[in-house]
């Protein structure tokens, strides 16, 4: 650690205003958190898609993608997950600053670790969604068999089950997936969102 007082970031010529300008939207995050099989990669997906015939310029992280490569070395203890989303959080500013609108969908159980990516960011630029689901309907779908696993001790350290779930205490928005159909949470969003990114 003593050696990062010898670390001189280098100032770039082409700056987060001029990438925003270029794309011709406010970079931002919008942070789905929520219970395994809540729905956030779903309402994440068609989001993007959204987004996308709007002619914006957008990346989609993903929970289960980004444990494949970037946090492969990673597991689900609660040191691990704390480690899981600073990485993500760490992406997704870089992300910002390419002037992109960025998607990101991780259970995220813990709210230290929300407001830590927040702190990262401009105040505008990151929108916390809690895709609000109870963990009775989300074990009912178990489209991965995760709850199963789980309840039968094959699992351990698993959201909802035996590890703690944080509801965010002031989100931008909350969105009840086990009352709402997917295009009319998915509208909510992007709702919101257009009104964040206009230029």
């Amino acid at each position: 650690m003593s050696e990062i007082k010898h670390i001189i970031p280098h100032d770039y010529h082409i700056d987060k205003a001029w990438r925003s300008k270029v794309n011709n939207q406010k970079p931002v995050v919008v942070w789905l958190t929520g219970l395994s099989g809540s729905g956030k990669s779903t309402i994440a997906n068609q989001l993007e898609v959204e987004l996308n015939k709007r002619g914006q310029r957008t990346y989609l992280l993903d929970g289960d993608n980004v444990r494949t490569g970037l946090c492969k070395d990673l597991g689900f203890s609660d040191q691990d997950r704390k480690e899981n989303i600073r990485r993500i959080g760490e992406v997704a500013k870089l992300m910002v600053d390419a002037g992109l609108i960025v998607i990101s969908a991780f259970v995220s159980p813990f709210r230290a670790d929300r407001m830590q990516v927040r702190a990262l960011l401009e105040p505008s630029e990151f929108i916390e969604v809690f895709v609000n689901c109870p963990v009775e309907v989300c074990k009912q779908r178990d489209t991965k068999g995760l709850y199963a696993k789980a309840i039968k001790g094959e699992i351990s350290n698993f959201t909802g089950i035996s590890s703690p779930f944080e509801n965010p205490e002031n989100p931008e928005l909350e969105v009840h997936s086990d009352r709402e159909e997917i295009s009319e949470s998915v509208n909510k969003v992007l709702n919101l969102l257009l009104e964040k990114i206009k230029i």
